[in-house]
């Protein structure tokens, strides 16, 4: 008999913001996963600063918030910018810039502690180093790793790729990587020993643009994006003197006498991987997606995909739904990327195009006064403008008579009452299960959903349109998935809510 043991149901590979969000997705959703990372021990390097509007919702609705030691409000800007044109996010409800300050360090930091204590098992040091043949049909996937004991071959039901732009998951299951390559380098670094303007959201010379922000006492993160600077191999260093002398060209102030605590670079490498899903093996976060960090958006998109896949995954590995439910992943999160991509370039071009693009920055000045223009944009760029092609009723056969403003968009906070009391959408989503809410206490919804009370939680309750209930207006009932998308409503009854329930949670246990 071949040996059918299996290290854990999923392996994920790489223990950044990523991996280690989707680490805790399957967690929640009662899936055995390990997580594998080639450095000895995390960097600690800062490098991504905050989370866009979403993340920062994601998060919430997972209670993680407050692990990051500043509340459950952390600190936000209301104004943004789009290529470095600034304008007030607040034209579109609940929408900012995102929290800023925050280091990517202590967002792996508190991601790593939530993953752990819902059991989540991290091995740093291990590099995966081939996939063996069969993930595209067989019954799981196996890689050979090399670990501080050696090399050893580890199996699981399925393998996510969550190890960065030049991942090697993503090779071994020779998945394409399409795109355009660099054509510039930028600089970025934590620098020390020299006091510095702020200039949050950028300042376009003629020599190029730069960037400022304090971090903490006495550190500074700079960002240096000099005009003519050619791209540079992914293997190339960078030193604090190169810094500090494109930093001179452009701003025309010395910090040669200063240090850095780190120093990098980055580009303007656009690509997104064919295909999010071949077979056992997976991809989320860099993995999947390259792009130019334009308004800080990579990390949260990383997360966002990982909020998408984990319960799905969790569900397939545990039996609770078929493994169709994955092809949903690269259906809804490849367009998701794709206009990632897209907005960044064009933020790009904008931002960093020099004299010739004064003409484009100077028309998308005027168009931002304008307000449908700046709800627009605020939600490309804090990422609430996501929705995810559901069907016309939730159930995907596209045979609904219209569809709830809502079904397919994410939930947002809203409070609500209850014979329980008071509580939020959010606080229902901590336990990273399905919710249903039952709005105009139907029993005929609750009967519909009883068969599915292993893993969807039906709450009777109202909503006050002054906490932000107004967008439920005309929904009787709402079926919101573990990632907070909404994917069926109803105005009454429980038509096509069967339906909607074994699409995204499988099969009951028992009818």
């Amino acid at each position: 008999m071949p040996d059918t043991t299996m290290d854990a149901d999923v392996i994920v590979v790489g223990a950044g913001p990523t991996g280690l969000m989707l680490a805790g997705e399957l967690r929640l959703g009662g899936a055995e996963v390990i997580v594998l990372d080639k450095l000895a021990e995390p960097t600690g390097q800062s490098r991504g600063l905050g989370f866009t509007a979403r993340a920062m919702e994601v998060f919430d609705q997972r209670g993680i918030l407050p692990r990051f030691g500043q509340g459950e409000t952390l600190e936000v800007s209301s104004v943004g910018h789009f290529g470095g044109v600034q304008f007030d996010f607040t034209s579109l409800e609940g929408a900012h810039f995102g929290a800023r300050g925050i280091p990517q360090s202590q967002t792996e930091a508190v991601l790593a502690g939530w993953a752990a204590d819902l059991g989540a098992v991290v091995h740093h040091g291990h590099e995966v180093l081939a996939l063996a043949d069969g993930f595209l049909d067989g019954d799981h996937a196996e890689v050979t790793v090399g670990t501080p004991d050696g090399v050893r071959r580890m199996r699981a039901r399925y393998l996510v790729g969550c190890d960065g732009g030049k991942s090697t998951v993503r090779k071994l299951a020779g998945i394409g990587f399409p795109g355009t390559e660099a054509t510039r380098a930028m600089f970025l670094a934590d620098i020390t020993g020299v006091d510095l303007k702020p200039r949050y959201l950028g300042e376009t010379l003629p020599n190029g643009m730069v960037m400022a922000a304090p971090l903490k006492e006495g550190v500074h993160r700079i960002i240096v994006c000099p005009h003519g600077a050619a791209a540079r191999s992914a293997d190339d260093t960078v030193t604090f003197e190169e810094v500090a002398k494109a930093w001179e060209h452009i701003t025309g102030e010395d910090i040669s006498g200063g240090g850095a605590e780190w120093v990098s670079f980055f580009s303007d490498a656009t690509r997104q991987a064919a295909e999010y899903r071949r077979g056992r093996v997976l991809l989320a976060g860099d993995a999947a997606h390259i792009h130019l960090p334009a308004g800080g958006q990579g990390l949260s998109t990383g997360v966002q995909d990982a909020a998408n896949l984990g319960w799905k995954l969790a569900a397939v590995v545990t039996g609770r739904a078929g493994d169709a439910l994955l092809d949903t992943y690269h259906a809804e999160r490849h367009p998701v990327g794709r206009r990632l991509l897209m907005n960044t370039r064009a933020q790009g071009m904008v931002f960093l195009g020099g004299d010739q693009a004064e003409p484009l920055r100077s028309i998308l000045t005027e168009l931002t006064g304008h307000d449908v223009v700046r709800r627009h944009l605020a939600g490309v760029v804090s990422h609430l403008d996501i929705r995810y092609d559901i069907g016309a009723d939730g159930d995907g056969d596209g045979d609904g008579d219209g569809a709830h403003p809502l079904l397919g968009r994410r939930l947002a906070r809203i409070a609500l009452t209850g014979p329980g009391g008071t509580t939020d959408t959010f606080r229902l989503l901590h336990a990273g299960r399905g919710l249903l809410l039952d709005l105009a206490d139907d029993a005929r919804v609750r009967e519909a959903a009883a068969a599915w009370a292993d893993r969807v939680d039906v709450v009777t309750a109202t909503a006050s349109a002054s906490d932000g209930g107004a967008v439920l207006a005309g929904a009787g009932a709402v079926l919101v998935r573990p990632d907070g998308h909404v994917a069926w409503t109803a105005a009454g009854g429980a038509d096509g809510l069967d339906a909607a329930l074994a699409r995204w949670f499988g099969t009951p246990a028992e009818r």
